[in-house]
């Protein structure tokens, strides 16, 4: 028999991945009680259960970020001087990158991610300032008119319920949970051009037009082993069948080139063919190179996988008559999917030696916290979005919307800084890759604001931006610096007695609650004039490329 439960705070927080841990982290370091929820057993959300190394930008090692997130990363490589078998000149680096691997500065084990937030939580969860409460998931929510009073969340190991009354309310699930038991106003998949103005929006609204998921994997490799795993069940499937978009069946090393569309080949090792060099996958997630740690202790690499080959289109997890079931076996497919191209890899794959399959390609389920060596979720790039006061669009932010070397839009109401290309993977509509370049852009406060409900606000992708947008304001340190500014306005409201509607409406509050950021927490809300206007291809030679492509990838017919 399940039971119910009560609790009030100040602020409740439901989901807790980056943007949720930072909206409760700064809410609790401003003075406010918290209750924090999470559906697994693990926070940190993307960066942890999704198992996906952080996607950052040129800046991120200097002071153009968060302190929070710049605590985040430190501690990250202070847990591995503290617990790992360090070689003394990788200690010694202030620059450590564990895994040395090609898409961040900073590539780590996914459990290291979940101590480190741990660490950075615990003083407040002791204190009672902040109370976590995992394996649960918001159920049904109980609305006033125009707020939101109190989220009934069950947990999904014992079926107890419990109720939570908060004055804020942050929703920060992966898919925009509240925004629909609450009846907030919010979008769902894609805009239309006529909608948005953007050059790269659809040419008709579609829901059904929502970003791949992935399931990610780690591996390590130990050549002359075996470690083969059962051939999934829907292993044929994937094996040979190929979408209208996509150069042939996904269980190959075939991929889109996001340049020009056109199939082009990867290798998982380094290699040649017929005298041209591949690009090499095991680099490029790569969260422990071996070259940085004691030999007689660490004797291989691990590689995370996530990989284009193994994003999920077939079927969206939101949206009209999508029901539970339904969400669940797209998500089981999805997995199955990961674990079919696993089994290619190991049997069928060809070697870079001429020969087929690498049996010696192992999981690793204690990184993983998990059975069957997968991540505890899938990686999960769109949510629900609400539909807000202000909304972010392509051309706010695009290069190739912009005036030339004019930079991105300023907005006077910032509340944070963030980067990273639009980067729209294949999607559940037949949709191709899009891939713009961005300017450094802020993040505005309307785009926090609901356009109707006055006590709950989004900590994630949930917010105010575009199918487009969504596709640079969703990566880690965008995430953060939102649950960072989500939990400093709740802390704001309730000390001043007001709500984020009032500040958004009033200069003056809106220049105190800045003030809050800048002068108490230290949070930068703008780029410095030169690096806002500044093309990350041009900044340095490891950012991040020239994308923009001549013409929006139109649906494919299935």
């Amino acid at each position: 028999m399940s039971m119910a439960t009560e609790l009030e705070t100040d602020l409740l927080v439901v989901g807790g991945g980056l943007g949720g841990v930072a909206a409760a982290l700064t809410a609790a370091r401003l003075g406010r009680r918290v209750v924090l929820t999470e559906e697994t057993d693990w926070l940190g959300g993307q960066l942890t259960a999704q198992a996906v190394p952080s996607d950052e930008h040129p800046w991120i090692e200097t002071d153009y970020i968060s302190p929070g997130y710049r605590e985040l990363r430190g501690r990250v490589r202070d847990y591995y001087r503290r617990n790992y078998p360090l070689l003394p000149e990788a200690a010694a680096d202030p620059t450590l990158n564990p895994g040395l691997g090609n898409v961040s500065r900073l590539c780590h084990e996914p459990r290291v991610g979940v101590a480190v937030l741990d660490e950075m939580l615990a003083g407040y969860v002791s204190a009672g300032r902040i109370t976590i409460l995992y394996h649960h998931v918001p159920v049904s929510a109980d609305t006033d008119g125009d707020h939101l009073r109190a989220v009934t969340l069950r947990n999904t190991r014992t079926g107890d319920t419990v109720v939570v009354s908060a004055k804020l309310v942050a929703d920060a699930t992966e898919l925009g949970d509240l925004l629909e038991l609450a009846g907030v106003e919010h979008v769902i998949g894609a805009e239309s051009q006529d909608q948005t103005g953007e050059p790269f929006a659809a040419p008709e609204p579609d829901w059904t037009d929502q970003q791949s998921i992935t399931w990610c994997f780690p591996l390590e490799y130990r050549p002359g082993e075996d470690h083969v795993i059962d051939k999934p069940a829907s292993y044929d499937h994937w094996k040979t069948h190929v979408d209208p978009f996509w150069p042939g069946p996904q269980l190959s090393w075939f991929k889109i080139d996001i340049h020009t569309n056109a199939g082009k080949e990867n290798r998982i090792f380094e290699g040649d063919l017929d005298g041209v060099r591949l690009p090499d996958l095991w680099h490029f997630r790569r969260i422990r190179a071996r070259s940085q740690f004691r030999r007689d202790l660490v004797d291989t690499d691990i590689t995370l996988v996530n990989w284009p080959n193994i994003d999920y289109w077939e079927a969206p997890l939101i949206g009209p008559g999508i029901d539970d079931a339904a969400r669940t076996r797209a998500l089981q497919r999805c997995k199955e999917l990961s674990l079919s191209y696993l089994h290619w890899m190991q049997t069928e794959a060809p070697r870079h030696d001429g020969g087929t399959g690498y049996p010696g390609l192992k999981l690793r389920p204690d990184l993983t916290g998990t059975d069957d060596g997968l991540a505890k979720y899938a990686y999960i790039r769109e949510s629900r979005r609400i539909k807000a006061r202000f909304t972010v669009l392509e051309q706010h932010v695009a290069v190739v919307d912009r005036p030339e070397d004019g930079g991105s839009e300023p907005f006077a109401d910032a509340v944070g800084v963030g980067h990273y290309n639009i980067d729209l993977h294949p999607s559940t509509a037949g949709v191709n890759y899009v891939n713009l370049e961005c300017y450094p852009f802020q993040i505005p406060l309307g785009a926090l604001i609901p356009v109707r409900l006055r006590n709950l606000l989004p900590a994630c992708k949930n917010i105010g931006t575009t199918h487009i947008t969504n596709g640079c304001y969703r990566l880690h340190p965008v995430e953060w610096s939102i649950g960072e500014a989500v939990g400093a306005l709740a802390a704001y409201c309730l000390r001043q007695g007001t709500e984020p509607h009032a500040v958004a409406d009033s200069p003056r509050l809106t220049e105190d609650y800045q003030s809050l950021l800048t002068q108490t927490l230290g949070i930068p809300i703008a780029w410095p004039d030169e690096v806002r206007r500044t093309r990350p291809s041009q900044a340095s030679k490891n950012s991040t490329p020239v994308l923009a492509m001549p013409e929006r990838r139109v649906k494919a017919a299935r």
